[in-house]
């Protein structure tokens, strides 16, 4: 029997990257994924690709009617949701002398604000609906230790790992489980954009900082995303029942913790 069969889950910033082999890997294990993304045309592709097993949900993080629409919607189409994935984030880099607050207030706002009230509206909709679920917040690398130029991107998910065991340590008493991922280096998109970022303020030529972080990392070479599939279903299914408010490391041995 599939890990996931019967089960409802709705997964933020899905519609590319790591969300979407989430939602992949979800559908194959027998899961009905919601595609949640502030890019609707995208999330509508996505689901169209993946089948009948999928839907796609508009959904800005920073805004909470929005989250609300997208816990209903979901529930509507694909029933209660068991299995929630905040996966939507945004990266920053700058010196400590040139960090803006807007750019400090958008960060925090998708990535820490955008993760805590995602998990409440779904922890609510779970406590109404009696699910005993899974919450899966996805950290970082970047949130266990410091780092020169992305002090913003960092602290925001070191908060996301906090919260993460505050939450856990919560909402167990409902019998939801609450855990995290922290990635290392993903490539793909995401990672091409965090390229730019060291270019301009390293002075490095485009990919160079790419070639550089994937040289260190023990295992060989950067992650894929679907280098993280397997953990985001084990902590999904009953094989993870006695693992509450804890953050695991899918990195290639880049940080042991």
């Amino acid at each position: 029997m599939k890990r996931l069969a019967g089960k409802t889950a709705l997964i933020t910033g899905a519609a590319r990257g790591i969300g979407l082999a989430f939602a992949q890997a979800y559908v194959a294990e027998g899961a009905r994924v919601a595609i949640a993304d502030i890019d609707i045309a995208r999330a509508k592709d996505a689901a169209s690709q993946i089948g009948d097993a999928a839907m796609a949900v508009e959904m800005d993080v920073t805004r909470q009617p929005s989250i609300d629409a997208a816990v209903a919607q979901t529930a509507a189409q694909f029933g209660p949701i068991d299995i929630l994935i905040n996966n939507a984030a945004i990266f920053t880099a700058a010196p400590i002398t040139e960090i803006t607050r807007a750019d400090y207030g958008r960060v925090f706002d998708i990535n820490v604000s955008g993760t805590l009230f995602t998990m409440q509206a779904v922890a609510r909709h779970m406590i109404e609906h009696g699910i005993r679920g899974r919450i899966i917040n996805m950290a970082s690398q970047a949130g266990r230790r410091g780092e020169p130029l992305v002090g913003v991107y960092c602290a925001s998910k070191a908060a996301v790992i906090s919260l993460t065991q505050s939450a856990g340590l919560n909402l167990i008493a409902h019998g939801i489980h609450v855990n995290a991922i922290a990635p290392g280096v993903v490539d793909g998109e995401h990672w091409d954009g965090v390229d730019a970022f060291f270019a301009r303020y390293e002075g490095k030529p485009p990919g160079q900082k790419k070639r550089e972080v994937a040289a260190t990392v023990p295992y060989g070479r950067m992650g894929r995303a679907e280098d993280l599939t397997g953990m985001a279903v084990f902590l999904a299914s009953d094989e993870a029942k006695y693992i509450v408010a804890q953050t695991y490391n899918v990195d290639g041995g880049n940080w042991m913790s």
